[in-house]
């Protein structure tokens, strides 16, 4: 972190009655921060760069937490974090996209005391790190791929790396060593267990990368297992081996989805026959898995106040009584599982509900057990966002709070294969940090998605797996009701790399969810067509929400199944099925921008690249057939979505969407 950020701490794992103070242990020289004492939980405002080792006092003995701050002058613009769940005040950022965060720009700094002082310096914002680990004669070497911002004037060469060796695992640091953009450390010097962790520094400091070295049993040839394409090396005589893995790649399963919502009041409500919601819904099975999905989102599915959308839960340990029971809800999964789908449980943290027994008996009432559970504002009402009557924020301050949320947690991710986690930027960034090494340390491969408008870079340190691609979302409206050309939807793409995302970072595509309008009612057929075709070709994880893939028009409606358009399904069922056949659509594939001309600025044309091939993509917004002309790029006329030629005088005409394969 950096001067000028503040960030929530808390004992993890927390006894609500149990003492703990926290103590700066040391500290930079020219601090002289302390803090609340006797408090479990504590805002943490460094007044001065360095390393920070802070002191937690708990009933199971004490702990140590260790905190590298940059100075302000690094802090990249736009990312402060506050870690106090953004607490109601900070609701004045609400106008930027129906968000309490600042939107991340890039921004400049000078000086970091880490060496980075010596590197030259350039125009761009945050720079990016990617790191990877071999095992070598015994010798675990790690070794950053830094690469400047895209906006960056900064030779690559220049730019500095700082590693911070994991102070939670067992090793012997004097047998550390850092060169440059390496460092080395002999597997006989590390316990069970090696976490480096690193960053890229320019004028400002990358989101962290971090890789995992476990020790291995050796295999009977003498070479260990590894995993997420570990690289490690054995003589078979008996050397040391080493498994390697990246925890912050997005599961290997959740790269290659085609995601869908399922609003759950109403994606089956025609079903007069099904004794209960979930039974209804998987009846819908076969359908979805002939559509091709493989990953579903439900809205939320627990207790809830008189609201449909399920947000403002009364109980959250317990399954919406009007939608069936536990044990229904686990037969869906299991329905889902035998039709090899995965299942995203949403999960609300942020708020109750004020129909919630608990807020019920602390409104009004600062004697209540529960008072201290929730934020309140200085009229007595509570806090909450964007003035939402219905709901009150928790107050993640309160140890209480925390326990109750984490064992529900615990619970649903027991029969869950993932977590959509919803407002991600109201609830405290080093709350979520904590989740993901819960459920993680259950389930390596369970996926974090974040609801965050708009993205932060910062929250793929450690915290969500995958971002709702809010950029390209707004971007495609614009782009589909004419306000911008589609050419647009480039620079949404190139965004991500400009605020800071590192390029293992995984991204939700999509067109619409619950809460928007249908994007065929705001922005006309022929453009959802086209958006359909960006959804698939576009880097990044294709989500579907239910009913778009028939044309429904209304947004919470019960879906039109009678009066489904068999040439919207037929469109994305095609789509589904190239992105599935085509890597270089898909996770590992690569996106480059083209030169092309077209008579309409209502196209736009780009390459996706893989070893297994290259295809050119078009998208064309229009209502009317248009003709893109790529220059020298070789290309096979065939497109694969609809199997035609369609070669044309000048260029290639494109209805819709068109793929490719480069000759």
């Amino acid at each position: 972190m950096a001067v000028g950020e503040s960030v929530q701490l808390a004992p993890r794992d927390p006894a609500p009655d149990a003492e703990y103070a926290w103590r700066v242990r040391s500290a930079p020289v020219a601090s002289s921060l302390e803090l609340a004492e006797d408090e479990a939980v504590v805002q943490f405002d460094p007044d001065a760069a360095g390393t920070y080792v802070l002191e937690l006092d708990a009933p199971d003995g004490t702990h140590t937490l260790t905190i590298r701050v940059f100075p302000g002058s690094y802090l990249p613009a736009g990312s402060v974090r506050s870690g106090a769940s953004g607490m109601s005040g900070m609701s004045g950022y609400s106008g930027q996209s129906g968000s309490a965060r600042p939107t991340q720009v890039s921004g400049g700094a000078s000086g970091s005391g880490s060496g980075a002082d010596e590197a030259q310096r350039g125009d761009g914002g945050r720079p990016r790190i990617r790191l990877d680990a071999t095992v070598e004669d015994d010798v675990v070497v790690v070794r950053a791929d830094p690469q400047p911002n895209p906006n960056s004037e900064t030779d690559r060469d220049d730019l500095v790396v700082e590693f911070v060796v994991d102070d939670r695992d067992e090793v012997d640091e004097t047998a550390v060593e850092t060169d440059g953009w390496e460092l080395r450390v002999p597997l006989s010097a590390i316990g069970d267990r090696l976490r480096v962790h690193a960053v890229a520094i320019d004028e400002t400091y990358s989101v962290p990368d971090t890789v995992t070295v476990e020790r291995d049993a050796l295999t009977d040839g003498g070479v260990a297992e590894t995993e997420v394409e570990a690289k490690s090396q054995a003589d078979g005589s008996g050397a040391q081996s080493a498994s390697v893995s990246r925890p912050n790649d997005p599961p290997k399963w959740a790269q290659e989805v085609t995601l869908y919502e399922i609003y759950v009041r109403g994606y089956a409500s025609d079903d007069d026959e099904a004794d209960n919601t979930f039974e209804a819904l998987e009846k819908r099975l076969d359908y979805l898995e002939s559509l091709g999905v493989d990953c579903l989102w439900l809205t939320p599915v627990l207790q809830n106040d008189h609201a449909p959308h399920g947000y403002n839960i009364v109980d959250f340990y317990s399954i919406a009584e009007d939608l069936g029971t536990r044990e229904d809800y686990e037969q869906f999964v299991e329905a889902a599982h035998d039709h090899g789908m995965k299942v995203l449980f949403d999960l609300v943290l942020n708020h109750s509900a004020r129909d919630h027994p608990f807020f019920e008996d602390a409104y009004k009432n600062p004697d209540s057990d529960y008072y201290d559970w929730y934020e309140w504002q200085d009229n007595g009402e509570p806090g909450t966002y964007f003035d939402w009557e219905f709901i009150a924020n928790f107050d993640h301050r309160n140890l209480d709070v925390r326990r109750y949320l984490l064992d529900a947690v615990d619970m649903w991710a027991d029969v869950a294969d993932g977590f959509r986690c919803d407002m991600a930027w109201a609830v405290p960034d080093t709350f979520w940090q904590e989740i993901r090494e819960r459920v993680k340390s259950k389930d390596p491969e369970f996926l974090l998605l974040d609801e965050t408008i708009p993205y932060i870079a910062d929250f793929h340190e450690g915290m969500f797996d995958m971002h709702f691609d809010t950029t390209l979302y707004f971007t495609l409206r614009q782009v589909g009701r004419g306000d911008e050309p589609a050419e647009r939807i480039l620079d949404a793409i190139d965004q991500r790399a400009e605020v800071g995302f590192p390029d293992h970072a995984a991204f939700m595509l999509y067109l619409e969810n619950h809460d928007e309008t249908r994007y065929i009612v705001e922005c006309g057929e022929s453009e959802a067509m086209a958006a359909a075709g960006a959804l698939f070709t576009l880097p990044g994880v294709p989500m579907v929400y239910g009913g778009q893939e028939i044309g429904q028009r209304g947004r919470r409606d019960a879906l039109a199944w009678k009066h489904a358009r068999d040439d919207i399904r037929d469109h994305y069922e095609r789509l589904i099925e190239v992105r599935d056949e085509t890597p270089a659509l898909r996770y590992n594939g690569s996106f480059r921008r083209i030169d092309y001309e077209a008579d309409s600025d209502r196209v736009v044309a780009f390459v996706r690249d893989h070893d297994d091939g290259s295809y050119l993509c078009a998208l064309n917004f229009s209502d009317d057939p248009v003709t893109v002309d790529v220059g020298d790029l070789a290309v096979d006329a065939t497109d694969i979505v609809s199997g035609d030629s369609i070669a044309a005088e000048g260029g290639l005409r494109v209805d819709d969407v068109a793929i490719c394969p480069l000759a």
